[in-house]
């Protein structure tokens, strides 16, 4: 009775070890799944932190601190290149023809500059492609000396621009136009290179009319100049804050233009919808500590910023139409855009 009754408990023991050990393995394996599972999905997404982690560095050059040029400013300020993987140096190069040179001669990738230029280029042959733009409306001024009484009175006198080719020679060219006289003939015509040279020129006395845009045309007004034009009142479409690059960049890092062209997007949308943000970052860049500056800035170029930054083939045709006035036939304003990556 004693065997039997210590076998009987042998076996209940043994039974309950086996159940026990059962659950171990049971939870053992259970674990070993939950670890292998992980230890895929570490492998499968990993590629993908290290496409983001690896920060891409990209150089961009723009011609000047007027507002027209902000929004990769406000793109860069609140994060959203970096957001997009992207390491964007902003390079100050005064002319817009200088900085498709300084683009097609390897300097940088992408340009903010004047589209009068880019056509320039690539009516020349050129490997130059405009991508996209802020606003179709002109945020130019022509103010002149205070001498300066009516458009008649600049007949032998002289204008500032930046450069020959720029969007500062092209709407310098169209208001003379308008006033019935001649560049070249009736009004000489000097490039200083950049805008706040030619502002300059015009308080020196060098020069009788310049195209000024914020925040240079209110500091002009305050100085007793008078505004001769204000280009938006002139009924023709125009191309600002124009984004160019060359075709062979879209062709061979297409995605880090993407990335570009998603946070500059996002910029745009900032700079129309937040004031405050804006002004604070037009201040920084344009070291200007006015408010009232910066607020005229802001109400000024704001309200025309594109919701999507399509080139106006309108505006370009009218550039074609000056500058290309002795070929025939005229090339088409889509020859000289690439929208794919806003459509």
């Amino acid at each position: 009775m004693y065997l039997r009754h210590a076998l009987g408990n042998h076996a209940r023991v043994s039974n309950v070890y086996n159940d026990r050990m059962e659950r171990i393995n049971e939870r053992m394996s259970t674990l070993k799944i939950i670890q292998l599972c992980l230890s895929l999905t570490v492998l499968l997404i990993a590629p993908c932190f290290d496409a983001f982690s690896a920060t891409i560095s990209v150089r961009l050059l723009y011609p000047s601190f007027a507002a027209s040029w902000a929004t990769t400013w406000i793109a860069k300020e609140a994060g959203y290149f970096t957001a997009e993987g992207l390491d964007v140096e902003l390079i100050r190069v005064g002319g817009s023809t200088r900085m498709v040179a300084a683009m097609l001669g390897g300097s940088a990738p992408l340009i903010q500059a004047g589209a009068s230029a880019a056509l320039a280029a690539t009516g020349a042959g050129g490997n130059v492609v405009i991508i996209a733009a802020t606003g179709n409306v002109s945020t130019f001024h022509l103010m002149a000396r205070p001498d300066i009484k009516q458009p008649s009175d600049l007949k032998g006198k002289k204008a500032g621009i930046t450069t020959f080719g720029s969007t500062s020679d092209q709407v310098v060219r169209l208001a003379l136009k308008q006033f019935g006289l001649e560049a070249n003939k009736d009004v000489a015509i000097l490039t200083f290179g950049a805008q706040p040279e030619a502002f300059a020129a015009l308080q020196s006395g060098a020069v009788q009319v310049v195209p000024l845009s914020y925040p240079l045309y209110p500091k002009a007004a305050k100085l007793g100049m008078r505004e001769l034009v204000k280009f938006s009142d002139l009924g023709f479409e125009d191309i600002n804050g124009t984004v160019i690059t060359t075709k062979s960049f879209l062709a061979q890092q297409r995605d880090t233009a993407m990335r570009f062209m998603r946070g500059f997007v996002r910029g745009m949308h900032r700079y129309r919808t937040d004031k405050e943000f804006s002004k604070r970052v037009l201040g920084k860049y344009g070291k200007i500590t006015d408010d009232e500056l910066l607020e005229g800035a802001w109400q000024d170029y704001a309200p025309t910023i594109q919701k999507v930054p399509r080139p106006s083939l309108k505006a370009i045709q009218f550039l074609i139409e000056t500058q290309f006035k002795d070929k025939t036939p005229l090339p088409k304003p889509e020859s000289f855009v690439d929208t794919s990556l806003v459509d």
